[in-house]
């Protein structure tokens, strides 16, 4: 693999909203030259990597710590999401239930929802001005088929003892109090969820692991990841142990192509709104909101006063490819474009200032999951589906526990040590995965038109972590 070309500060800025609006110079840090001797070396300057060489610098000052980046900290998803510090995790409480019982169910979740506000102590705690507010989670219901699987869920919920104090329903006129949308039925909300400005966390964490004495070398793409050692062009970080924190870049690594597949989410930020525009949509607490329909939508109103959306439904590209070009997809954007119309119609007319895209990793069974191997000194932690940013920080927590020797309950959770099997050799996870999203898409618009459950998408679920 060649050595990583530098991009310009500028180039940096277009790769999102998040980017662009950072108020440091986006100056890279040096690459790696030379051979170097550390107890841990991380692959990846994204949360997973930053969040573990925090909580091993802090678990024991001397320990030795290096991070390599491709790119800059906070280039993939890290600095390019919608914002959303959330307790979700990708696999279902149903299935977790199924595969490890509901206790396992139970611990895991409740150490998500103790992430969201880990995140912010720390934040707080390290002078990280990320914006972080909890206003917790809003998912509207827009027809009767999304309602229903409103109150399945509460259904569900208060059936593994999630009162209403952790998850709740919300009638039309409550659900328009936090965020006001035509057709709005019903709502779920839940308190565990902030929003934040992910660029700034991402870069803000750069910077507190520097201080606390991390190697840093931006630029720096790995080569190979073997046991004992990360082999760059620069040279050779060598290593008890290796971390694997690459999430949807993973497929560009040798041997790993099929581990999980990069999967696109577009999104938009418009101009900073008027106060009155901002009143007549809600969101005022720093709620994020979405709602119930199968291709996922995400959204908040950001410290600037402006609407940050996004939504999936970009295709995904045969071979894993992954590309800048497809971080924009004027077709999907415009979709996108629609939808947040559709929603807020007081919108129109307002302009869209930037567009931006990037890869998010998931796994064949749509379960994250941590681990580290202590016969070759390997970790990994990854396929977040797109809720990565509290689950990261709870990732960094348990590998810097797993690789410290140190025993405590994050160790015990059930994600721990889970392994998924392979990706489909091509051009079967092309044809499935493509397939998969039409099939929600075209699930979206009949249940739009009947107000039915589309049986389609009840067959899907039960493919992607239902």
């Amino acid at each position: 693999m060649a050595q990583a070309r530098p991009a310009s500060a500028q180039t940096y800025r277009r790769l999102s909203y998040w980017f662009d609006s950072l108020p440091d110079p986006l100056s890279a840090r040096p690459r790696l030259s030379g051979d170097i001797d550390v107890d841990v070396a991380i692959v990846g300057a994204g949360y997973t990597g930053l969040w573990t060489a925090y909580y091993l610098t802090r678990s024991d000052p001397a320990i030795k710590v290096a991070v390599i980046e491709r790119e800059i900290a906070g280039f993939g998803a890290s600095g390019r999401n919608g914002g959303w510090c959330s307790a979700m995790f990708a696999t279902s409480p149903a299935r977790l239930v199924r595969t490890y019982g509901e206790a396992a169910e139970r611990s895991l979740r409740k150490a998500l929802e103790a992430t969201v506000d880990e995140v912010g102590s720390v934040s707080a705690e390290e002078s990280i001005e990320c914006h972080f507010k909890k206003g917790g989670r809003v998912m509207l219901a827009r027809n009767p088929a999304q309602l229903r699987r409103v109150h399945e869920e509460i259904t569900q919920a208060r059936s593994l003892g999630i009162g209403e104090a952790d998850l709740s329903f919300l009638d039309a006129a409550a659900a328009a109090e936090r965020v006001s949308a035509p057709g709005v039925l019903g709502a779920l909300y839940t308190r565990h969820c902030a929003s934040i400005h992910p660029a700034r966390l991402a870069r803000g964490l750069a910077e507190v692991v520097e201080r606390r004495g991390v190697h840093l070398f931006e630029h720096t793409p790995a080569e190979q990841i073997q046991p004992g050692r990360v082999v760059t062009a620069g040279g050779v970080v060598r290593a008890a142990a290796v971390v694997r924190a690459t999430e949807g870049f993973s497929p560009q690594l040798p041997r790993a192509h099929r581990d999980v597949i990069p999967f696109y989410s577009l999104m938009i930020a418009t101009e900073p709104l008027p106060n009155e525009v901002l009143d007549q949509i809600g969101l005022r607490d720093g709620e994020t909101f979405a709602d119930m329909r199968q291709l996922v939508i995400y959204g908040q109103r950001t410290a600037e006063g402006r609407i940050a959306f996004g939504g999936r439904g970009a295709p995904y590209h045969f071979g894993s490819r992954i590309r800048a070009d497809f971080d924009t997809d004027g077709a999907i954007h415009e979709h996108v474009r629609e939808t947040l119309a559709e929603l807020f119609p007081v919108l129109r007319g307002f302009q869209i200032t930037h567009r931006w895209g990037g890869p998010l990793a998931i796994a064949r069974d749509w379960h994250p999951s941590v681990g580290f191997d202590r016969t070759t000194g390997l970790g990994w932690a990854g396929g977040y589906v797109g809720d990565g940013v509290a689950v990261s920080n709870l990732a960094g927590r348990t590998l810097a526990a797993l690789i410290t020797g140190g025993d405590d309950e994050t160790t015990k959770l059930c994600w721990v040590g889970h392994r998924s099997r392979r990706w489909e050799v091509e051009p079967l996870r092309w044809i499935g995965v493509n397939s998969a999203l039409h099939a929600m898409a075209s699930a979206d618009r009949a249940e739009e038109r009947s107000g039915r459950p589309s049986r389609l998408a009840g067959a899907m679920s039960r493919l992607t972590g239902g």
